[in-house]
């Protein structure tokens, strides 16, 4: 297919247009910045500069473009690590999955373009209730903590606005395998503690992984909604102490329920306590795939053990 992927320069876009084209698809990479163009085109994508949150830019685009398909990936989370003012961190990502994901929506539509896919997150929203892992089927938390609540409503507006257009949304995992992504620092300078018993629970997902995922959800028709997440949701407790201990760190420091309350807030209590982890059995079954890090124990161990024997 010819495939417009919005987004393209980002960190599951840089991994999706090469296996886009390992597949035989004709891809058209876009970016906010024409500086990118160089590195879209080293991808293998015709580079395209646009700002999803311009609809007459985006429907011109996707007039141009001419695809059979688009893949909406657009964010713009660099940095995010204060867990108080979650929703004003994630404000410029938030538009993109409101007015961006409105701007993509009507633009295919009015280009006559059938497949639509679209980057959500599963992580820290399903219900805080019942069992620990949660399939697609199962409630979201409709009172998550007020400082995401702007930030789960975007991610719930991006969903309802693509399935209701016949789309499928991915709700990815927590990514990991860039070279640099923070967590590596900020484990080895325990910053990142196992807050109370550390109950809560975390599905993570490789970059390569959910690029392939995405990569196959073109080939399925919507409506439809997949957990995009490895086989083994891990909680606080278990993941953060081996990543410690593959990256050659001390243990992580252990707070209070009431400690970290009043530092970090509570969305970083409810995500290191309560929090549900995703199964990924649907998106197995349905789209036919295979991870090549069915467990995190094993992804860490690649990606950040690379990394400290590089440090070393």
């Amino acid at each position: 297919m010819r495939v417009l992927v919005i987004g393209a320069s980002g960190v599951i876009g840089r991994r999706l247009v090469p296996q886009l084209q390992q597949q035989g698809h004709e891809v058209i990479g876009t970016s906010r910045s024409p500086g990118k163009a160089a590195q879209l085109r080293a991808l293998g994508a015709e580079p395209v500069a646009l700002d999803a949150l311009d609809a007459d830019a985006v429907r011109q685009a996707v007039a141009a473009a001419r695809p059979d398909a688009i893949i909406y990936e657009s964010t713009a989370i660099t940095g995010v690590n204060d867990f108080k003012h979650l929703d004003r961190s994630f404000a410029p990502t938030n538009r993109l999955r409101t007015e961006g994901t409105d701007n993509v929506v009507a633009a295919a539509r009015e280009a006559g373009v059938r497949r639509v896919v679209a980057q959500s997150y599963a992580p820290n929203r399903y219900l805080r209730q019942g069992g620990m892992v949660k399939t697609e089927d199962d409630p979201l938390d409709p009172n998550p903590p007020a400082a995401m609540s702007q930030t789960v409503a975007a991610m719930n507006h991006l969903e309802d606005a693509v399935t209701g257009a016949g789309g499928i949304a991915l709700r990815y995992g927590g990514f990991y395998g860039e070279a640099d992504d923070g967590m590596v620092d900020a484990i080895r300078s325990r910053k990142f503690p196992v807050v109370g018993s550390g109950a809560g629970v975390i599905s993570f997902i490789h970059l390569d992984d959910a690029a392939a995922a995405t990569v196959l959800a073109l080939g399925h028709d919507g409506p439809a909604i997949y957990n995009v997440v490895d086989d083994d949701p891990a909680p606080a407790s278990e993941w953060l102490p081996e990543v410690a201990r593959i990256i050659g760190a001390r243990p992580p420091m252990h707070f209070p329920r009431l400690a970290a309350r009043l530092v970090a807030g509570e969305m970083a209590v409810m995500m290191a306590t309560e929090a549900r982890g995703a199964s990924n059995a649907k998106a197995k079954k349905e789209l036919g795939w295979t991870l090549r890090y069915p467990s995190w124990r094993q992804g860490f161990a690649a990606v950040y053990g690379q990394q400290a024997r590089s440090a070393a």
